[in-house]
């Protein structure tokens, strides 16, 4: 009896000071469900962004604050949720694990493991919306290349570290390979990719994690699936998740190349969750801060200054475009965000130029910046003789007789393209693609018919690699052509034309 009443006494004592009960849960009631949707009420402190726990062990993310209700939108689609039921708030934003275990791994929105090779050891976890956006003094110009791989992109619109390139154009028309063959040409070259999958069948990406095992790219590549079968919020969430994982690697001076394929499927996922939650709608129906969602993504990418540890993240965000119209809203809108464009040309594609690149419409707003000297010297004139070659093109159209200096351009230009054409998996490394320039600027090719343009430049390039390998892997290391060079190269080049075999 006498523990009893100190038990009541000390109860008392505590509840009749002024302290803080230690753990005070705040709970909300679910009024209304539906469409993905619940209506919460009691939640008076809830923030934007918070996560809450349903009673049934699911989650929501607040995306909606009213006076007297908020409005969270279900993590999980496949689990009931009733009315009535008890909601408690977390007090935790949506956070995805980060580190290296994830390299190699395939994983869903909140960074559960999809592939089948067991739970993940992350090292830490972050919240996917940055607390810290790194200003203008923390980053540094971008003039490092990153190297695609593709001698059209390197040579006339160059990528840099930190670099934001998109990558614009129809259905079927070659985005996605171009990407895959970039991560490809990341092997040995110190840079994580991640890979973003939005609103895809499972088929396709299936099938590009099969391509990226089979040349042995996975192992420093993390793939973010959010496909079609997901909700719309884990396809609107991915991107950011990816960019999470991304600039943990960035923090640790990583070199670090994100893909996000596609930002229209999560535009049109977010105009799903927006007219759910009853926001007005704009343009096209898309909710009035449809710019910002991209723009807060893409922000996110930059190089870092050395005080930060000089990591930089380059962001290849994909936008797909009906009948080629790059002028629609959400496109105008990357447009406007990005540091440039990569157009790929549905025409051109059906036409057997692969990567359908359209250089006209095609830029880079970092420019030869993001080049090596190299590569600089060599395509200088390029993308000029390109242009004339595409307006020369025009007039012979028409029908209309070319004096000798026209026709010596577009026989030129023809040259360049065939040169600038790649197949599919067929990634040349930045020397072979400063020998394919100096065989056109020195005009090795301008004798050989255009089907032996391209198997001549191959294997002359082959061939200084073997022969005169000194010379190929000084311009490898000094990232510079020299007179020697030049010489070398001449030389090389002129024994190799003597031995050159025609295709039958």
């Amino acid at each position: 009896m006498i523990e009893k009443d100190t038990d009541i006494i000390s109860l008392l004592e505590q509840a009749l000071s002024n302290k803080p009960q230690e753990k005070l849960d705040e709970i909300g009631i679910a009024i209304k469900v539906g469409d993905g949707i619940c209506k919460i009420y009691g939640l008076t402190n809830a923030v934007f962004g918070e996560l809450v726990e349903f009673e049934s062990g699911s989650h929501g993310v607040i995306l909606n604050l009213d006076e007297e209700v908020v409005s969270a939108v279900i993590l999980d689609s496949s689990t009931n949720i009733i009315e009535q039921e008890i909601v408690k708030r977390t007090g935790k934003v949506f956070q995805v694990p980060v580190g290296d275990a994830l390299l190699g791994r395939i994983v869903s929105t909140s960074g559960k493991p999809l592939d089948a090779l067991g739970p993940i050891n992350a090292e830490m976890y972050m919240p996917i919306e940055a607390a810290t956006i790194y200003g203008i003094i923390d980053r540094q110009p971008v003039n490092q290349p990153l190297e695609t791989g593709a001698t059209v992109i390197d040579a006339l619109i160059p990528i840099g570290k930190g670099q934001r390139e998109l990558i614009i154009g129809n259905r079927s028309t070659g985005k996605t390979s171009l990407v895959v063959d970039m991560i490809l040409h990341q092997k040995g070259k110190n840079v994580i990719c991640i890979y973003v999958s939005i609103g895809h069948k499972q088929s396709n990406t299936a099938r590009l994690i099969y391509q990226l095992e089979k040349h042995g790219a996975l192992e420093y590549t993390v793939i973010v699936d959010a496909d079609a079968k997901e909700s719309a919020l884990n396809q609107f969430l991915s991107p950011y998740a990816g960019c999470t994982i991304g600039e943990y690697f960035m923090r640790k001076g990583r070199d670090v190349l994100i893909i996000y394929d596609d930002l229209t499927n999560q535009a049109i996922a977010y105009r799903e969750l927006s007219l759910l939650l009853r926001r007005p709608p704009g343009r096209e129906a898309y909710p009035g801060d449809i710019f910002y969602i991209h723009s807060r993504l893409l922000e996110r990418a930059g190089r870092l200054s050395q005080e930060h540890g000089g990591g930089s993240m380059t962001a290849i965000p994909i936008i797909q475009t009906q009948g080629d119209d790059i002028s629609a809203y959400i496109p105008t809108n990357l447009i406007s965000i990005t540091d440039g464009q990569v157009f790929l040309d549905t025409t051109l594609f059906n036409n057997g130029i692969r990567p359908a690149v359209n250089i006209g419409l095609s830029v880079s707003r970092v420019g030869s910046t993001a080049q090596n000297k190299a590569m600089k010297k060599m395509s200088g004139s390029l993308k000029l003789e390109l242009a004339q070659y595409n307006e020369l093109q025009a007039f012979a159209q028409f029908g209309s007789e070319l004096d000798k200096a026209s026709q010596r351009a577009l026989d030129r230009g023809n040259r360049a393209f065939e040169i600038l054409k790649q197949g599919e998996r067929e990634t040349c490394s930045f020397v072979d693609q400063v020998i394919f320039l100096f065989l056109l600027k020195s005009n090795y090719l301008d004798k050989l018919n255009l089907e032996e343009v391209k198997p001549f430049a191959v294997q002359c390039s082959m061939y200084i690699k073997g022969a005169f390998h000194d010379v190929y892997q000084n311009i490898f290391d000094s990232k510079d052509i020299g007179e020697a060079d030049f010489i070398e190269l001449k030389k090389a080049a002129d024994e190799f034309t003597m031995i050159f075999s025609k295709p039958l």
